[in-house]
C-alpha cells in the first residue's frame, strides 16, 4: 500500500470519529407514585428538605460535632484521597491521546574488531568516538476510539469516587446524629434510675421503721431491699453505655477516645423531633441518594470499558518521528552534515493473541453485567430503607404515646398502693409491683424517645440528605489538596 493511501486512510478514519463499543444510556427505573408504607405522624409528600437535616432537631452540641465530624473525620478523608486518584488516574489516561516525545545523548568509546569482517583498510583507525543526540516522537492515533473510550470511563470513574465521598458523608452525619443521641439516652435512663433509687430508699427506710416497730414482718424489708439492689445494678450499665457511645463519637470527630466525654456530661434532654417531615416522592430519591448515583456511574465506566477492550481487535495507527546528530568528532557535531532524521506512519495489527482480546472482551461484558445488577440491588434497597423507615418512625411515635400514658398511670398507682402501704391498707407487695412498673416504663419511654430519634435520623439517611450542604466545602479541601 502506498504511505499517501495509508495516510489517507487514517485521516478518513479519524475524521468519522469512529468508537467501537456499545454507547452508554442510563437504564430506566419505574418508582411509585407513592411510598409502599402510609405517611402518618407528621411524614408529609411535600418537597423534603434535607441538605441540613441534623438542625431540625435544634440541638447546638449536635450542630457542632457534626461540623467537626465533616472536617477531621478520616474516614471521609481517605473517600476525598480517593476522588484525588481518580483525577490523576484520567490525567495518565487522557495523556495517550497526545504524542510521546523523548529527547536522549550519548557519547561512546568504540574500536572495531581488527580480525573482523570485511577487514578494515590499515589507514583507518580501529578507536573511534561517537557523539549522539535528538527527539525521537512517536504518535498512536486513536483511530477506533478506545482510548476515548478509556477517557469516557475514567470521566464516569472519578464522578462515581465524588459520589462515593458522598456517600461515605451521608453516612458520618448519621452515625454523628444517632450516636449523640444514644448518649443523652443513655442519660436520661441514668437520671430516671437514680430518681427510683432514691424514691426506694425512701421505702426501704420506710420498712425498716415499720419492722423495728413491730408493725411489719422482715419480708417486707428484704423485698424492698432486693428492688433497690437490682435498680441499682442497671448504673454501671448505663454509665457503659453512655462512655462508648462519646468514645464512637470520639473516632467519628477523628480524635482520641475520651475527647468529647467532659462536653457531654452535663445531662441534656434527647433531642426533640420537629412536629412536620417532609419525605417528597420516591422519584426524588433517585438523584438525593449518593449511593444510587455511585452505581450509576460505576455502570457507565463498566460500559465504556468493553469499548476500549473491543479496540484491541483493531490495527493501531501511528505516526513516528526521529531527528538528531550523530558525529564521531566533537568538532563537526553541530554542522548541517551531522543531521539525521526519519518520519513516517506504522501499522500495527494482532493476528493471533491466544484468545486474549476476546476473552477481555468477556470480562468486561461481565463487569457490565454485574454492574447493571449492582445499580438495580442499589435502588431496591434505597426505596427499602425509605419505606422501612417511615414505617419504624410512624409507629415509634404511636408506641411512645402509649408509653407516655403508662407512665402516669402507674405513677398514680404507686402514689395510692404507698399511701395505703402507710394507712395498713394494703400489703408490701403492691408497692414493690408498682416501684417495679414505675421504673419500667419510666425506662421504656426514655428508650422509645431514643428510637423515634433515631428513626428519624434514619429516615433522613434513607432520603439522601446532608452532603448537599458540605459537599462544596469537601470539593475545596479535595481540590486544595491536590494542589
Amino acid at each position: 500500500m502506498k504511505p499517501t493511501i495509508v495516510t489517507g486512510t487514517m485521516c478518513l478514519a479519524l475524521l468519522t470519529g469512529c468508537q467501537v463499543g456499545p454507547n452508554y444510556r442510563q437504564p430506566k427505573v419505574t418508582s411509585s407514585p407513592a411510598w409502599a408504607s402510609p405517611l402518618a405522624d407528621g411524614e408529609t409528600n411535600s418537597p423534603a428538605q434535607l441538605a441540613a437535616w441534623w438542625k431540625t432537631f435544634n440541638d447546638p452540641e449536635l450542630n457542632s460535632l457534626i461540623t467537626r465530624a465533616v472536617q477531621s473525620n478520616l474516614v471521609l478523608r481517605v473517600a476525598e484521597a480517593h476522588v484525588r486518584e481518580a483525577r490523576a488516574q484520567r490525567s495518565v489516561v487522557a495523556s495517550e491521546l497526545g504524542p510521546d516525545v523523548a529527547a536522549a545523548g550519548s557519547y561512546s568509546r568504540n574500536r572495531y574488531s581488527q580480525n573482523g569482517f570485511p577487514p578494515l583498510p590499515p589507514t583507518v583507525p580501529l578507536d573511534y568516538n561517537l557523539y549522539q543526540a535528538g527527539f525521537d516522537a512517536i504518535w498512536e492515533l486513536d483511530v477506533f476510539g478506545g482510548t476515548r473510550r478509556a477517557v469516557e470511563a475514567a470521566d464516569a470513574s472519578i464522578q462515581a469516587a465524588q459520589f462515593g465521598r458522598d456517600d461515605v458523608l451521608r453516612t458520618l452525619l448519621s452515625e454523628v446524629a444517632r450516636n449523640y443521641v444514644e448518649a443523652r439516652s443513655y442519660q436520661q435512663r441514668l437520671v430516671i434510675t437514680r430518681e427510683n433509687i432514691q424514691a426506694q430508699q425512701r421505702i426501704v427506710k420506710l420498712t425498716t421503721d415499720l419492722f423495728q416497730a413491730g408493725l411489719t414482718s422482715e419480708l417486707d424489708v428484704q423485698q424492698g431491699e432486693a428492688l433497690l439492689a437490682a435498680t441499682e445494678s442497671q448504673v454501671p450499665v448505663f454509665e457503659t453505655g453512655f462512655r462508648n457511645s462519646t468514645y464512637q463519637l470520639d473516632v467519628l470527630l477523628g480524635q482520641r477516645s475520651g475527647t468529647v466525654l467532659d462536653e457531654l456530661s452535663k445531662e441534656t434532654p434527647i433531642p426533640a423531633t420537629p412536629p412536620r417531615v417532609p419525605v417528597g416522592l420516591p422519584s426524588d430519591l433517585l438523584l438525593r441518594r449518593p449511593d444510587i448515583r455511585r452505581a450509576e456511574r460505576e455502570l457507565a465506566a463498566a460500559t465504556a470499558k468493553i469499548g476500549e477492550a473491543k479496540a484491541d481487535f483493531f490495527p493501531k495507527f501511528s505516526l513516528t518521528g526521529d531527528v538528531g546528530l550523530t558525529s564521531v568528532s566533537a568538532s563537526d557535531w553541530w554542522t548541517a552534515g551531522s543531521r539525521f532524521w526519519s518520519a513516517g506512519p506504522s501499522v500495527v495489527w494482532p493476528v493471533f493473541e491466544s484468545g486474549r482480546i476476546l476473552a477481555n472482551v468477556h470480562v468486561q461484558n461481565a463487569r457490565e453485567s454485574a454492574a447493571l445488577d449492582g445499580y438495580q440491588q442499589t435502588v431496591l434497597v434505597a426505596f427499602q430503607e425509605v419505606d422501612s423507615a417511615l414505617t419504624a418512625y410512624a409507629n415509634e411515635q404511636i408506641r411512645r404515646q402509649s408509653l407516655s400514658q403508662s407512665v402516669q398511670a402507674d405513677q398514680k398507682a404507686l402514689d395510692l398502693a404507698e399511701n395505703l402501704y402507710r394507712q395498713g391498707l394494703t400489703d408490701f407487695i403492691r408497692v414493690l409491683v408498682s416501684q417495679r412498673a414505675l421504673y419500667e416504663a419510666q425506662d421504656a419511654l426514655v428508650v422509645s424517645d431514643q428510637l423515634v430519634a433515631s428513626d428519624l435520623v434514619a429516615l433522613y439517611k434513607a432520603l439522601g440528605g446532608g452532603w448537599e450542604t458540605v459537599e462544596s466545602a469537601g470539593s475545596n479541601e479535595v481540590s486544595s489538596a491536590s494542589n
